[in-house]
């Protein structure tokens, strides 16, 4: 179908791949086009399999959601990746979103926040509720340190030494908004812009920065000092 959404099941549990393709097979713009049960087996399938947004667990027996994450992302054509986990937030879920991937969900998440996120990042924006988002500041703000089995160290955003000095001061305030977990419809309110406008800020903010998405800007604007009075 022209215009369906190519999704990939990762997960070391049969019955949740099961679930998660029974929910989203009944959507008439995604296609569950493979799966597979750890990192190995991802990197596997991707290599022959054209996807669109993968569904990625990140605590699996071999190679983990983390390293597999970080692995996937190395191409330049790589999909784009919602992690999985059975807790909130953690510390290998934290690491799986610095590596790069563009949203988080837990497993019993509604069916439509599935579907919500999955239309989302394969929009270009992140799977990231507020609360995720600052929940995510916080553990930034902590010192987590990298989870165990991720296959490399975690590290900063980098971007081009000064890049911050590029943006406008209407575009410092809307990446502090984003860092703060506000949505683009939430910053249109707040500066009284359209929502249309807020989204070509956002873009020129990632573009000037050579940040991916949401996720990384929150890291960014926290690594950068921008987050204080985040709420």
């Amino acid at each position: 179908m022209t215009g369906t959404i190519r999704v990939a099941l990762i997960d070391d549990q049969a019955l949740v791949r099961v679930g998660f393709r029974m929910v989203l097979e009944a959507e008439s713009d995604i296609d569950v086009v493979g799966e597979a049960s750890d990192g190995h087996g991802a990197i596997a399938l991707l290599e022959q399999t054209a996807v669109d947004v993968v569904l990625m667990d990140v605590r699996m027996p071999g190679l983990d959601g983390i390293a597999a994450t970080r692995a996937i992302l190395a191409s330049p054509t790589a999909p784009r990746i919602i992690v999985l986990t059975t807790f909130d937030l953690d510390e290998y879920a934290f690491e799986a979103l610095r590596a790069g991937a563009s949203g988080f969900l837990v497993k019993d998440a509604r069916p439509e926040e599935l579907l919500q996120a999955i239309r989302a990042v394969h929009a270009g924006d992140a799977a990231l509720a507020p609360r995720v988002t600052r929940r995510l500041i916080e553990l930034v703000g902590a010192g987590l340190p990298v989870a165990s089995g991720g296959g490399g160290a975690g590290g900063s955003v980098e971007t081009a030494p000064g890049a911050l000095d590029s943006l406008t001061p209407r575009e410092q305030e809307v990446l502090t908004a984003i860092a703060a977990g506000r949505s683009n419809s939430e910053i249109a309110t707040e500066f009284f812009l359209s929502e249309s406008t807020v989204k070509t800020h956002v873009s020129r903010v990632f573009a000037k920065l050579g940040l991916r998405d949401r996720v990384h800007a929150v890291i960014f604007a926290y690594e950068n000092g921008l987050t204080a009075g985040a709420d």
